[in-house]
């Protein structure tokens, strides 16, 4: 079905702006479609780029990323509703708005879209005005998106510039990351959990940023006084990460990985269950590669070492019995000859 054009709408200047700027991808098998709706866009101050098929879209979208899809749902090979499921499960490209434009606009397609992950829809023949309107809006939305992203970037950078302050850790936070997402997958959370747990492995210590060096590099045992300075980053990693609206899933994580099963760990004592899942898993891995690591002031203990320590200190009532045995559960899982 045509696309109905008018006339081009001429934008106000804080319009030509705010949209000069935009790259759109439109996803059509119907060269007259693409052509009408690009020459629509382009005529606003769009860029447009154009893909005859889900397959090709994809393939576009390894090497760019355009800050809207205007996505045909009825195309020979993968529909769009396929395209659109594998947009949004690819942490590369789920934040690009998709809107999905087809011919049928009953309630049976809109759901198998909303399930697919679109962020709208558009029904052939649209209304100029209403498709232009969908796409500022949603293009506005992206950029914003990306204020947020850049953001935490900044305290990822941030949270390297701390551990690069102890060159001894090496590669600690990536390395927790990567185990976060392992035994996360292991225990079958959901996907927002592991998300929560591998920006933990780089956050988790972002308020020891806050710490003088002569306390943060002491190699010696702490007095109480300067102990009460080092266990303060965990509310200053908090303060850091709490204005930041994409991090509050993770402030659970940082303020609460040292506290401890029985309730004597900090800052705030909790006990068993009070504390959060995010944080009674993520101290596991801590703990587990910060013993096999080696440090000046300690060998790398070996994995077997480590699971005994581990061991002790849930007998000690420090960590969550069942979480600490499905932790060793998953490191034979890694390793089948591990005892």
């Amino acid at each position: 079905m045509p696309v109905t054009v008018g006339i081009p709408v001429t934008p106000s200047a804080d319009e030509a702006d705010e949209t000069e700027i935009g790259h759109l991808l439109i996803v059509d098998d119907q060269p007259n479609s693409r052509l009408l709706l690009g020459d629509l866009l382009q005529s606003i101050g769009y860029r447009v780029s154009e893909a005859e098929s889900g397959n090709q879209a994809l393939q576009m979208l390894k090497t760019f990323q355009p800050d809207l899809i205007l996505l045909d749902v009825m195309m020979p090979g993968l529909d769009g509703f396929e395209v659109c499921r594998r947009i949004k499960a690819n942490d590369e490209t789920r934040l690009i708005p998709v809107v999905l434009v087809t011919a049928a606009s009953d309630h049976k397609n809109r759901v198998r879209g909303i399930e697919a992950g679109a962020d709208d829809f558009l029904s052939k023949p649209f209304d100029e005005s209403e498709l232009l309107a969908r796409v500022r809006s949603l293009v506005r939305q992206k950029h914003l998106n990306e204020d947020l992203d850049h953001a935490a970037q900044v305290l990822f950078a941030i949270a390297r510039s701390v551990e690069s302050r102890d060159p001894t850790t090496g590669d600690h936070c990536e390395r927790l990351a990567q185990m976060a997402k392992s035994f996360g997958e292991f225990l079958h959370l959901p996907r927002p959990l592991i998300k929560v747990l591998m920006w933990g492995g780089y956050l988790h210590d972002i308020g020891k940023v806050g710490i003088p060096d002569a306390i943060l590099g002491k190699t010696g045992k702490h007095t109480p006084e300067e102990w009460e300075v080092m266990k303060s980053h965990v509310l200053i990693g908090e303060q850091i990460c709490r204005p930041l609206r994409t991090m509050k899933e993770v402030l659970p994580l940082i303020r609460h990985h040292h506290e401890r099963w029985d309730g004597s760990g900090y800052p705030d004592g909790l006990k068993g269950e009070e504390i959060p899942l995010v944080a009674r898993i993520f101290q596991i891995i801590d703990i587990y590669d910060a013993l096999t690591s080696e440090r000046p002031y300690k060998r790398a203990f070996t994995v077997q070492e480590a699971i005994s320590i581990l061991r002790e200190e849930t007998d000690r009532g420090w960590r969550d019995p069942q979480l600490v045995e499905y932790f060793f559960e998953f490191l034979r899982s890694r390793a089948p000859d591990l005892e």
